[in-house]
């Protein structure tokens, strides 16, 4: 039997937050990787990249995995009928839900994450408790068959561990090598960490518009649900 994986794609979507798990995907022993839109038509993805679907929402298969990435793009879906209705369809049979950064919202305002354990990017993770998750600030997070990834990078790093909890270890650490998946930063783990108080707040300033944008559909979204 064919292991199904669909992967959200919508215009604006951070582009490594979906090709970095779609290459360990792909890697999968029989493995269909599906990129899921709401049309076929070619998506741009914040850097400009436009990517091809390969389903829409109404026609793709039922799925062991669908994995929702992140980016600015996903802030109109959080009140977005079509895609919540979407995730919630599929969760229900879905061996594994997962997300990469901000995408963890999205399950949030599907209502995926009530009272589960959620990673997402350090900018968005705060706003899981809106949703009734419990925000944790790990580079991955299990709660069940809930997988959800923290930095852009996560998005490997998830891939790997539902690798090695479906077909074993071995499996996991064949692909890791077949994609040589060794990171060094150039700059330490630990020297990002003691700046990252200082950045944060940095990049906070230079994305305040954004935030509002996510906090704004939040709100409203939950205006209209009471």
């Amino acid at each position: 039997m064919p292991f199904n994986i669909g992967l959200l794609l919508f215009p604006e979507i951070t582009q490594l937050d979906l090709i970095m798990p779609y290459e360990v995907f792909t890697k999968f022993p029989d493995a269909r990787v599906f990129l899921v839109a709401k049309s076929l038509s070619p998506v741009s993805s914040s850097g400009g990249m436009r990517v091809l679907p390969d389903t829409t929402m109404e026609d793709c298969p039922d799925l062991d995995l669908i994995c929702v990435p992140g980016g600015a793009g996903m802030n109109p879906l959080l009140d977005d009928a079509e895609t919540l209705a979407f995730l919630r369809r599929r969760a229900v049979s879905a061996r594994y839900i997962t997300s990469v950064t901000s995408g963890a919202l999205l399950l949030g305002a599907a209502g995926l994450l009530q009272g589960k354990r959620s990673a997402a990017h350090w900018m968005s993770l705060e706003m899981l408790s809106l949703f009734g998750a419990i925000p944790v600030a790990e580079n991955i997070v299990k709660d069940g068959n809930l997988i959800t990834g923290g930095g852009v990078t996560a998005g490997i790093d998830c891939a790997l561990a539902i690798a090695a909890e479906a077909f074993g270890e071995e499996v996991a650490k064949s692909i890791q090598l077949a994609i040589e998946y060794s990171p060094e930063p150039p700059y330490g783990r630990e020297m990002l960490k003691k700046a990252r108080e200082a950045l944060a707040a940095r990049i906070r300033r230079a994305s305040l518009s954004e935030d509002a944008e996510k906090d704004s559909v939040i709100h409203g979204a939950e205006a209209g649900v009471a």
